[in-house]
């Protein structure tokens, strides 16, 4: 024990407090310099630092502390049966679950108390909440978290936060005010608490039933038909519109065929939420929707393309912060050098083999076959004791790593995508696959140039994509490896993870690739799995980058000839792309990558 560092006794000591409040002996605690998370019975929390500064280690038992409430009274299985499918419901049904759990688990302990509330000081400080102007701009989860904790344990809300909230307090208030009491007398029981969240959110307008889609779409069906029928006499009384008939027909609009899948408590939607709770108010949320979940009439349209950029990445940096930042990265890979050679032989193994290894058998002339050996000393005369290597004809590949460079990515899951990108161009480079790197991201937060030029034309009704894209090249295709290789330390800086528009992104990089000549082009997105830019959303209907996206990728699913995967880092997101695989932290690199790949290059 005399050996043992201040922090090492620390971290024992946390250790087995965790475990004790979770009522989980397996649960095992790491520290991290990156955003807290929970993998699995892992939790990385923050390093307190050496000299171990009260604040510091409140943090850090603070989200310890959460995590272990979390493990102890959530049921997954139950959040993830009742979440809403819209984006920004789903991100508030959320944060309001973290709310319930953690006041619950601090009632009578004011040292839990204490440690939840550094740790939400410290996720506040850095949260967009912090630095709102205007009501547009508050997180509507962060404010209805805070308020309903307020309620929930007597806690003001932070001075960070307070201004923001001040903003939309009112509001809802006046929406929600009765909502946020029932709640309060729900706390204990999960499952009525999160019919009272629906309804919450439903107050807020961030949600609907089934039958409030109902009603809606046959009031819009009543419009349309008194508009542009009238003169036919169907519709002449105001008491058509609850006839069988007409309720009993789909709604036209965006929203008309969610609503089925949405009432459907038995569909694939609850198991497909599992562990994806949204642990961090921030992190984006990804609706899962069904294939058949789509309109066909939905069109997607963009307000300005103006302001868009496709940009290299030197062009971001100076040489000197690239080569820093360039360093930075390789300091992530210093532990991984084993997997990524163990990654490059394996699947280097793996290529040349179905470039060269096929043999005909049982030829008159060629080399000795040794399975006949027998044959050769019974009969030597026999001619038909020979084998021929016969070339297989390889297709020649482009590979395209299309990278998510939003903000939801920051901290460990951007440093796992740009090791990801940097191992598989290695290896396939060394393949002789020709890969292109790519990363797609917004210039601004909160619409930019193009939400200016909105406001100034006077704010017309539905505008589409409310943001100025930015699309990053890393590498090209035809540049060598070694020549790139420092401009995938961009990810690693400051204030370029911004928003994220999923389906344009796809669509550029898939642009790319097929002007290319290769015979194989294989399109390979790096993601967390959800399009999130907070200006097209909040003036567009909800869900408008989600349903984009899907009927982007299945469109280049279906139709193109180019093949279509994903790696999730840290969230599934088989829910979106049919070919997808999920890994959680840089040591799974190995196993999974090199299984999806060699199944992409597989012969017909």
């Amino acid at each position: 024990m005399s050996d043992e560092s201040p922090t090492d006794r620390f971290k024992s000591a946390l250790t087995g407090a965790t475990r004790a409040l979770a009522h989980d002996a397996e649960l095992e605690l790491a520290w991290t310099a990156d955003a807290p998370v929970e993998t699995g019975k892992t939790l990385r929390v923050p390093m307190p630092g050496r000299g171990l500064p009260r604040d510091k280690a409140m943090e850090a038992r603070g989200f310890a502390d959460s995590f272990a409430l979390k493990q102890r009274l959530h049921n997954a299985v139950l959040h993830g049966r009742h979440a809403p499918a819209e984006a920004a419901a789903r991100a508030c049904y959320d944060a309001i679950e973290t709310v319930r759990y953690e006041a619950l688990g601090s009632e009578g302990y004011a040292g839990i108390r204490g440690n939840l509330a550094a740790a939400e000081d410290m996720r506040l400080s850095t949260d967009p909440i912090a630095r709102a102007t205007s009501a547009d701009e508050v997180p509507m989860q962060i404010a209805l978290a805070l308020m309903l904790r307020e309620r929930l344990t007597g806690q003001p809300v932070p001075q960070a936060a307070r201004r923001g909230v001040d903003m939309v307090r009112d509001w809802i208030e006046q929406k929600a005010g009765g909502d946020l009491d029932a709640l309060a007398r729900s706390l204990s029981d999960q499952d009525a608490f999160q019919q009272r969240s629906l309804d919450l959110l439903r107050h807020l307008e961030l949600t609907y039933s089934e039958e409030d889609e109902r009603d809606q779409g046959d009031d819009e069906d009543e419009e349309n038909t008194g508009e542009e029928e009238s003169d036919e006499g169907d519709d002449d009384g105001p008491d058509d519109s609850g006839t069988p008939e007409v309720a009993g027909e789909p709604a036209e609009g965006d929203d008309g065929p969610e609503s089925e899948t949405e009432a459907d408590p038995d569909g694939e939607m609850g198991e497909a939420d599992i562990g994806d709770e949204g642990d961090e108010g921030m992190l984006p949320v990804r609706p899962n929707r069904p294939w058949t979940d789509l309109p066909d009439d939905f069109d997607y349209k963009v307000f300005t393309d103006r302001f868009d950029e496709v940009i290299s990445a030197p062009e971001l940096c100076d040489d000197e912060e690239l080569t820093r930042l360039r360093a930075y990265l390789d300091s992530q890979l210093t532990g991984l050098q084993g997997v990524v050679t163990r990654l490059a032989n394996r699947l280097q193994r793996r290529l040349m083999a179905q470039q060269n290894r096929s043999w005909d058998f049982d030829q008159e002339e060629g080399l000795l076959d040794a399975a006949r050996l027998a044959r050769v000393v019974v009969s030597p005369g026999h001619s038909l004791s020979y084998k021929i290597e016969r070339d297989v004809e390889f297709k020649d590949t482009v590979v395209t790593l299309l990278i998510d460079n939003s903000g939801s990515m920051r901290g460990r899951p951007i440093s796992i995508a740009a090791i990801s990108a940097d191992v598989m161009a290695r290896t396939l480079e060394r393949c002789g696959v020709k890969v292109e790197i790519l990363g797609f991201t917004t210039r601004a937060w909160k619409g930019g140039q193009s939400r200016e030029a909105w406001l100034a034309e006077g704010k017309p009704a539905n505008p589409g994509r409310l943001n100025d894209l930015r699309h990053i090249v890393y590498k090209q295709a035809d540049e060598p490896w070694r020549r790139a290789r420092r401009n995938l330390g961009l990810m690693m800086r400051e204030g370029l993870l911004k928003e994220n528009i999923d389906g344009e992104a796809l669509l550029w990089a898939h642009s790319r690739l097929l002007a290319r000549p290769e015979d194989r082009r294989i399109l390979m997105v790096i993601s967390d799995g959800a399009p999130v830019d907070d200006s097209t959303l909040s003036v567009n209907n909800a869900g408008y980058l989600e349903i984009h996206l899907r009927k982007v990728i299945d469109w280049i699913e279906r139709l193109s000839p180019v093949q279509l995967v994903a790696i999730g880092i840290g969230h599934d997101v088989t829910r979106y792309y049919k070919k997808a695989v999920t890994i959680m932290d840089a040591e799974q690199l190995g196993g999974t990558i090199i299984e999806q790949l060699a199944e992409l290059f597989d012969i017909d």
